[in-house]
């Protein structure tokens, strides 16, 4: 299962100049609920709900959602191998959640820091 980090939704919703492989989206994909706030603040600051509100839907539901539970959310206060930001602690929290349930999960990400955590963490990291 590929938990999948925003940095990597967003780079294919705006194609930005590094694109997650077209084959990313046949996998079994799963993310926080946190993703879909984060795509959809961005989009909307960006103005372009208009234009790309018909592609964020069609990668909303490509994806399994994990909820904000509580235990997720005190895990990510807990220290992480190497510094993270908030959103990034969550998620690194969640995929560490899925792990603890028996799931075998594979980060994707392009974020540098969250990459380098999920490597410490010893989850297999997706090639980008």
């Amino acid at each position: 299962m590929i938990y999948l980090d925003t940095s990597v939704a967003l780079a294919h919703l705006l194609v930005e100049d590094t694109s997650p492989p077209d084959e990313i989206w046949d996998q079994q994909l799963v993310a926080s609920r946190l993703l879909e706030y984060e795509a959809w603040t961005r989009i909307n600051s960006a103005g372009l709900k208009k234009s790309h509100g018909e592609l964020v839907r069609g990668v909303l539901s490509r994806l399994a959602f994990l909820e904000m539970l509580p235990r997720v959310l005190v895990r990510a206060l807990d220290p992480f191998p190497v510094p993270v930001r908030t959103l990034d602690a969550v998620h690194l929290a969640s995929a560490d959640f899925l792990r603890e349930q028996g799931q075998k999960i594979v980060v994707a990400t392009y974020d540098k820091r969250m990459r380098e955590a999920a490597r410490k963490m010893r989850f297999e990291v997706y090639p980008l």
